[in-house]
């Protein structure tokens, strides 16, 4: 008997801003255990479809589908199924980490949020600053806390725009190794190809 089937498709997607053209007639297909990269110059719109794939940015045409383990997801609840992390999320700066990540535990009402939490702190290697305020951190320790925080309600769909940037080397292994984890669908936007070089599939922005 096979397992319930995951997978995260963006059908003929189209993307408009005015006169300018992003994308046109993209199609994108993402599951379990295979990473994939989109690849491009700055500009050619790599945030732009992974924000159309967290169901946070609607297409000029075209629509993304999400299943998980065998249900299909409304397009209103697929920004619930995803963790996002970028450069130019903002964190609460005034706040602890631990402070930046209990607010998201009480928000979602996570069930053992706070054990995972903790256990998220250790991973991205911030749990001796935990309590230290996020505006006193270095770049590469807020991107860190970022990675932290999408990982937080354990989602089945995480999707990284440029991740190791600030990130030392140590820093950037823990992202392939969170990349690489089999569970969950992953989709990766970089310019550098080194970064993406072992995701299983690409699309191109030219």
């Amino acid at each position: 008997m096979s397992e319930p089937d995951t997978y995260l498709i963006g059908n003929d997607l189209a993307m408009r801003y005015g006169r300018k053209r992003v994308f046109q007639g993209l199609m994108v297909q993402a599951r379990p255990g295979a990473p994939l990269a989109v690849l491009g110059r700055n500009g050619s719109g790599k945030s732009t479809l992974l924000k159309i794939l967290a169901g946070v940015l609607t297409p000029t045409s075209g629509d993304i589908e999400l299943t998980v383990d065998g249900v299909a997801v409304s397009a209103s609840n697929v920004p619930f199924h995803v963790g996002f992390v970028a450069p130019y999320l903002r964190l609460y700066e005034p706040f602890s980490a631990r402070e930046n990540l209990e607010f998201l535990v009480q928000a979602r009402r996570l069930q053992g949020g706070k054990a995972r939490m903790e256990r998220l702190l250790e991973r991205v290697g911030l749990a001796d600053r935990a309590d230290g305020r996020v505006s006193a951190y270095s770049t590469g320790m807020k991107q860190r806390l970022r990675i932290a925080a999408a990982l937080l309600h354990d989602p089945p769909v995480l999707l990284l725009d440029e991740p190791s940037v600030s990130l030392d080397e140590h820093g950037k292994e823990l992202v392939e190794q969170i990349a690489r984890d089999e569970r969950r669908i992953v989709v990766l936007a970089t310019n550098d190809r080194a970064e993406a070089s072992f995701c299983t599939s690409t699309v191109l922005l030219a």
